[in-house]
């Protein structure tokens, strides 16, 4: 009973990376170049957090600063790639190039925030 389990829970898990792959093969490649921005952030608060980790939170400051950056920018990245996406409804009179310097406006704000709690 439990092989035969295992062996649908791994054939429908197979069936579903393989519908999503196929979904995401359709998806415009300026999303894909947003969702490799944000997976970079994720991923260098992910290493920020492990080298904290391994080697201590001396300058806190500094660490919070890092993250927080890290996590905001993939934030607003989401963001921009949510109101850029044709097929989102909600944003259809906005044009990409005014989602773009939103992303750039917030980023800046964002940033200069991040620039003040470093001390």
């Amino acid at each position: 009973m439990g092989k035969a389990s295992t062996s649908s829970t791994t054939k429908d898990a197979l069936a579903l990376f393989s519908s999503l792959r196929s979904a995401y093969s359709a998806t415009p490649i300026t999303l894909k170049i947003i969702d490799l921005y944000v997976a970079f952030a994720v991923s260098t608060a992910l290493i920020q957090v492990v080298y904290m980790a391994i080697v201590g939170s001396f300058p806190f400051n500094s660490f919070l600063s890092g993250v927080l950056s890290c996590t905001g920018t993939a934030v607003l990245a989401v963001c921009l790639r949510i109101q850029v996406n044709k097929e989102n409804k909600e944003f259809k009179d906005l044009p990409p190039e005014r989602a773009f310097a939103d992303f750039v406006l917030c980023n800046l704000v964002l940033h200069l925030v991040i620039m003040n709690f470093l001390g």
